[in-house]
């Protein structure tokens, strides 16, 4: 059991933030001239922004160097994060290929073995750089797995290099494709490969917009330079993606203008001179090839089913009216894959995994029984897997690696990681709250056993409410340690996800926006009411749109919370479509250019602008990278210096800046550690603690 000991004596430390100078930039919206103070920190290449950078990161340092428990949360993230990691097998050619991290290491290793021998190393991202920032960011082997295309990203960089590699002797065989962003990479057989990018902008990388993606086939041996531009130079699309059937004979293409609803063509491989034609055109759905069977498309789509169908239609005969349900829309929210020639949808019945196996005529195999309730990720393969893998993980529950014989329905553990962490002693549970207009949503709240609901539990509420994405329940060793503490650990579904389908996602976009802030104080003021917590250890987190949401609720409810920790955030909403990929971020924000109702309303929420002086604002640690090509640091820098201008009171808002590292993806181990020791120690030296919970 924990108390909660706040004290008195707390070691004042004095801030003195840097002075962040203003310029007089002003731009007009529909007749209102709205002023931009610090526009300047948008220009991520100048002197004067790097020298803000490490101003703002010597006064944050200086502050979180006096938290007298700082080392000890670093050596306890240390020593839970240290142990065996594996990654579900697969198999290419010859060899199955496993991930695997031993236990600190910056990045997971690629190993592979075949028959019984003993596993090899494959690729070890570790190796490609000295810090540990180059990480490997998928790679796609050819159809006889003898050949394998890598990408890297560098410093958590959008922006990739392909490395093309004999699989067998891995040997490097061709020179670096480079310049690719947000692309797969799928194989013609084994003669080449297609992937995606836009032109390099000039000036900025970081900050540039880039909005015309564009489909691309490298023959093997061939120079980058002539790669043929397959689908994007006549139809602007923001977003092009190109995957090849299974059986080789048709290539798919996905084309979007936002990160919702897509355009879907397709052209017979077979054929050299066949032309691209359209399975479906316009935005208003979202469509995917699941696979070809038999002349047919096996489709999952929104068309007409906003949780989501399995279709078929035939090659050649592609109009809407002609497809023909094989797996028909339920109440719940449908995901699917394939393997070993069986389809298995996975469904969300309020945020936690339901998995049920059909064959491709739609007929029913199994209901398959999972080890408890939690998110069920995987049962993916190739039609002549006889084995497949799947994991499962909830808040409490490390993941673990089930094996899974379709044709027989045999499930069993393959592999349990051995962590210094014993979920026996945790406890996770859903509950539904009531969000302003009435609105009914899940939240699940994780924490020790025996804690005593006195309203003074350190609390984090971590949210995201956008892009429908859907929170299910994983494990996480920085939470763990959090929980270790006495902390609770809530987190809600709120609208703008996908947890109950489009109409979900639709209800917390554009004019509905504040519709997910609602639902995010909702569950504030639930784990108040219930006495979870209460304002005085309640702490909110969210990153990316859930830094926006953060930015947000502590800009309307300051009074809500102790500490705000937006990390990444979208902070300006009147300029972030002006930015690296902002604008096909429109289907959920849209934006300040629309029209004067949605200038307004973006007005009324956008973090920057909502700052106001005379008002205390809680404990703030925004957190960003010095460079970020998705969303750019700009929108923390601006923010933390609207804060650190106008707070009143003595909370301190500090902004913590990473640097050669990204958006989050592939982020050392090492820094995430010292991030985390970081956020959760500022966390509760915010909230009073002199020492750790655990120990008083």
């Amino acid at each position: 059991m924990f108390s909660c000991k706040k004290t008195d004596t707390l070691k004042t430390v004095e801030l003195n933030y840097p002075t962040t100078k203003k310029v007089d930039t002003v731009t007009n919206y529909f007749g209102t001239n709205v002023p931009d103070p610090y526009r300047w920190l948008e220009d991520d290449m100048s002197e004067e922004t790097g020298n803000w950078v490490k101003e703002q990161n010597k006064v944050t340092f200086d502050y979180l160097s006096n938290i007298p428990y700082r080392d000890e949360l670093k050596n306890r993230l240390e020593k839970l994060w240290n142990y065996e990691k594996i990654g579900s097998p697969f198999k290419e050619g010859d060899y199955t290929y496993f991930y695997k991290n031993d236990g600190l290491q910056n990045q997971y290793v690629l190993y592979r073995f075949k028959n019984e021998e003993d596993p090899e190393v494959f690729l070890d991202p570790n190796t490609f750089s000295e810090d540990g920032t180059t990480s490997l960011g998928g790679l796609s082997f050819s159809i006889d797995g003898k050949t394998v295309a890598y990408a890297i990203s560098e410093g958590g960089s959008d922006w990739r290099k392909i490395i093309v590699m004999d699989a067998i002797s891995k040997e490097i065989k061709e020179d670096t494709i480079i310049d690719v962003k947000f692309s797969g990479m799928s194989w013609k057989g084994n003669e080449g490969i297609f992937y995606s990018s836009y032109d390099k902008p000039k000036g900025s990388e970081l900050s540039a917009k880039t909005d015309q993606h564009r489909l691309f086939y490298h023959q093997l041996g061939t120079k980058q330079s002539d790669d043929k531009i397959i689908f994007g130079e006549k139809d602007k699309r923001r977003y092009v993606g190109g995957s090849v059937t299974e059986d080789g004979k048709y290539l798919i293409i996905s084309a979007a203008i936002s990160t919702s609803g897509n355009e879907l063509y397709y052209k017979d491989l077979s054929n050299p001179k066949s032309k691209i034609k359209p399975i479906i055109l316009g935005f208003d759905y979202d469509t995917s090839v699941l696979d070809h069977k038999n002349g047919s498309f096996i489709m999952v789509t929104n068309v007409n089913a906003p949780n989501k169908r399995i279709v078929k239609t035939n090659v050649n005969n592609e109009d809407v009216k002609n497809w023909v349900d094989i797996i028909p829309e339920t109440s719940n929210v449908l995901n699917a894959s394939k393997a070993s020639g069986f389809i298995f949808t996975k469904y969300m019945v309020d945020a936690v995994s339901k998995v049920k196996q059909y064959d491709f005529n739609g007929k029913l195999v199994r209901d398959i029984e999972l080890p408890g309730v939690g998110t069920a990720s995987g049962f993916s393969g190739k039609k002549d897997t006889e084995t497949i893998y799947y994991s499962f993980t909830n808040y409490i529950t490390p993941g673990s690696i089930y094996s899974f014989v379709p044709k027989t329905g045999e499930s069993k553990l393959y592999k349990k990681p051995a962590i210094d962490f014993n979920a026996d002693n945790y406890e996770s549970k859903q509950v539904f709250y009531t969000s302003k207009d009435g609105t009914k949503v899940p939240m699940i709240i994780s924490y020790k056993k025996g804690t005593v609901l006195n309203g003074k539990n350190p609390t984090i509420l971590y949210g995201y409410g956008g892009f429908n994405i859907s929170l299910t329940p994983s494990f996480s060793i920085t939470n763990s340690v959090w929980m270790e503490q006495g902390g609770v650990y809530a987190v809600p579904n709120l609208r703008g996800g996908g947890e109950y389908g489009k109409k979900w996602h639709v209800a917390g976009t554009k004019l509905q926006k504040q519709n997910v802030f609602d639902d995010f104080i909702a569950a504030a003021e639930y784990l108040i009411e219930n006495n979870y917590t209460s304002s005085g250890y309640l702490a909110i987190r969210g990153g990316s749109n859930g830094g926006l949401l953060v930015g947000a609720t502590m800009t309307q409810r300051p009074d809500l919370m102790k500490v705000a920790l937006p990390a990444v955030g979208v902070m300006d909403m009147l300029r972030y479509h002006t930015f690296t990929a902002g604008a096909g971020w429109a289907y959920d924000y849209g934006t300040s250019e629309d029209s004067k109702e949605m200038f307004d309303y973006l007005l009324d929420y956008s973090p920057v602008h909502n700052v106001n002086k005379g008002i205390e604002y809680p404990a703030t640690m925004v957190t960003t990278g010095d460079h970020d090509d998705r969303v750019v640091p700009a929108h923390s820098f601006k923010y933390a210096a609207e804060l650190q201008a106008k707070q009143t009171g003595n909370n301190p808002t500090l902004i913590r800046i990473e640097t050669n590292a990204g958006h989050g993806a592939g982020t050392p181990v090492s820094k995430t550690i010292e991030q985390y020791a970081d956020i959760f120690g500022f966390t509760l030296y915010s909230m009073g603690y002199k020492e750790l919970p655990s120990k008083t």
